[in-house]
């Protein structure tokens, strides 16, 4: 199936018979497999008498050979990119169990089961965006995983200002976004003991060409839709793990609270009105920044408190 996309991938009209004769197929057997890329992928296809077949709009493909042109700092990962999977986080997560060497690098074209905080779905339409599942070996302890996942929505805040988003920042603890629309989200999971070795998976989604998508239950928008550019999503990875190389070093070498000032400053809700939801129960207080640890400190009822936690979320009162 791969091979017929990567002909047409153009966005041209190919005939049946040529297609078939590069797959050394019947042309019956390319139609089963177009309606196949139709049904499972969710692609249009164009079908035109007289001219054959074409994709509604031109697709560019995911290359570990593009990406590791691109970027210095992966070129002894090994990147594995699938067309479908159900998640890059949970395809990762098998590949630590079956006994895969970190650092690796997991890309799909399309999740089937995209998986955002909170188990929240994460829409994930084929060759528009990237999921993106990074996988290192961690030595350090519990100081190594100290404000991680901050540290990566750092890391791909500024690449997607590089990427002609200024307005792109952060809001704590995993999402970035432009004003109150939401571009890119962090997802990590840990295998192993924290306080000695462990392997962590840095798990990211960026809504990269999407300019539709109707089961998408808040506010969102796209590299695309924001700079008016087609983004190459090749170009967009090798630059993304040039910036995370970078930020993980720092992190390695200073701990995270030699980043703690620029992730605040990055931090969009700073001296914000937010009610912070943990369960059933909610927290009305106004944004100081965070802790050494990356844990958000608040003002409650004139009192500083701090919170941490995977099942937190973090809204922004009304008038504020």
């Amino acid at each position: 199936m791969s091979t017929l996309l990567e002909l047409l991938k153009d966005g041209r009209f190919h005939s049946g018979q040529a297609l078939g004769q590069a797959l050394g197929v019947s042309r019956s057997a390319i139609w089963k497999q177009l309606q196949l890329l139709e049904a499972e992928l969710g692609l249009v296809i164009h079908k035109v008498r007289g001219r054959g077949y074409q994709l509604a709009t031109p697709i560019t493909l995911l290359s570990s050979a593009e990406i590791g042109r691109s970027s210095i700092s992966s070129g002894s990962w090994d990147i594995r990119i699938l067309d479908s999977t159900d998640s890059t986080n949970a395809q990762a997560l098998r590949s630590i169990e079956e006994g895969s060497v970190a650092p690796f690098l997991v890309l799909a074209e399309r999740q089937t089961v995209g998986r955002g905080r909170r188990g929240r779905k994460w829409v994930s339409p084929f060759a528009e965006n990237i999921y993106y599942s990074l996988v290192l070996r961690m030595d350090g302890g519990l100081r190594q995983l100290e404000g991680l996942s901050l540290v990566v929505g750092l890391a791909v805040m500024h690449t997607l200002r590089e990427y002609g988003i200024p307005g792109a920042g952060l809001k704590w603890p995993n999402d970035v976004l432009v004003g109150q629309k939401k571009v890119a989200g962090i997802l990590l999971e840990l295998v192993g003991d924290p306080a000695d070795v462990c392997h962590v998976v840095l798990g990211i989604g960026i809504n990269v060409n999407m300019q539709s998508a109707e089961e998408i239950d808040q506010e969102w928008t796209s590299v695309r839709l924001e700079s008016g550019k087609v983004i190459d999503r090749n170009q967009l990875v090798a630059r993304l793990n040039e910036v995370l190389v970078s930020y993980l070093e720092r992190h390695r070498l200073n701990g995270f609270s030699a980043i703690q000032g620029e992730w605040e400053q990055g931090h969009l809700w700073q001296g914000r009105a937010v009610s912070l939801i943990a369960g059933v129960n909610k927290i009305d207080g106004v944004v100081l920044g965070i802790d050494r640890q990356g844990a958000l400190r608040l003002s409650v009822e004139g009192e500083e408190k701090t919170y941490s936690g995977g099942e937190l979320s973090l809204r922004l009162r009304d008038g504020s």
